[in-house]
């Protein structure tokens, strides 16, 4: 079984992690572009997998992040568990979770008890259906909040669906760390459900269909190991079997009326 510590020429390694759990994680809210922190949860998780994945004997030379805070400090904790700090760090928008527009804020059992858990699982994980969109010049809207000031305002969004978080993660993905792994660079992506989603819908060559049912557990390395022709020869996460399913099951659960 091939890690970042045994691949050769004829591999390259890729390891995702999603968040740690972040304060609206814990309240079950609609987070999307919201730059929300880590819980002490959240710390811990991201600490674990940044132990795991050095017990694995796994190393790096360049990570990627988004420009969420929840995401950069769950690096931040998982390369200082590594004594990895000084690795070189990109943040990119278009690595940043799945804008969820007017529904950002609100709490997803609240939500599936008033519209349904049908529709709330739609608005959650239909890969072509955006929920209602932010109003211009909303508090919540990127447009008008300082850490997106350089993006281009063209290609910042009131709303998303699936198919728009994959139209900026996986060109991104294609520019910038594609051309690392063929270089036989050892990367690191730690980043959001939906932005890993895009990429591993695109790894796996799942359908829209298929993606639909994929729950990214916050916190738990996921290691990919590619041929050169991009095709994967391992895939697994790193840690502790049950507390990895308990962890997925929480994530499909999220939409759910209680």
């Amino acid at each position: 079984m091939a890690d970042s510590k045994t691949a050769g020429a004829d591999t390259m390694s890729l390891v995702l992690i999603r968040h740690g759990e972040s304060e609206w994680n814990k309240l079950n809210l609609f987070t999307g572009w919201t730059d929300v922190d880590l819980t002490d949860t959240g710390r811990r998780e991201a600490a674990d997998g940044g132990r795991a994945l050095a017990d694995q004997g796994f190393d790096f030379d360049v990570c990627h992040t988004s420009m969420l805070k929840r995401a950069i400090h769950t690096l931040d904790i998982v390369l200082d568990q590594m004594d990895r700090s000084w690795l070189p760090v990109h943040k990119a928008w278009q690595l940043n979770e799945r804008h969820y527009g007017a529904l950002q804020g609100l709490n997803k059992a609240d939500a599936a008890r008033e519209h349904g858990e049908d529709q709330v699982l739609i608005w959650r994980r239909s890969f072509d259906v955006r929920p209602p969109a932010l109003d211009p010049g909303d508090p919540r809207d990127p447009h008008v909040q300082e850490q997106f000031r350089d993006v281009p305002a063209d290609v910042l969004p009131y709303t998303e669906c699936l198919d728009d978080t994959i139209a900026h993660a996986w060109p991104y993905f294609q520019s910038h760390i594609r051309p690392e792994l063929e270089a036989g660079r050892r990367v690191l992506v730690a980043a959001h459900g939906n932005s890993l989603r895009a990429l591993v819908m695109k790894f796996d060559r799942l359908t829209p269909d298929e993606i639909l049912k994929v729950n990214i557990p916050t916190g738990v390395p996921l290691a990919y190991t590619f041929d050169r022709d991009w095709n994967v020869i391992d895939k697994r996460y790193i840690g502790d079997p049950d507390t990895i399913a308990a962890k997925i099951d929480a994530v499909a659960n999220q939409g759910k009326a209680k």
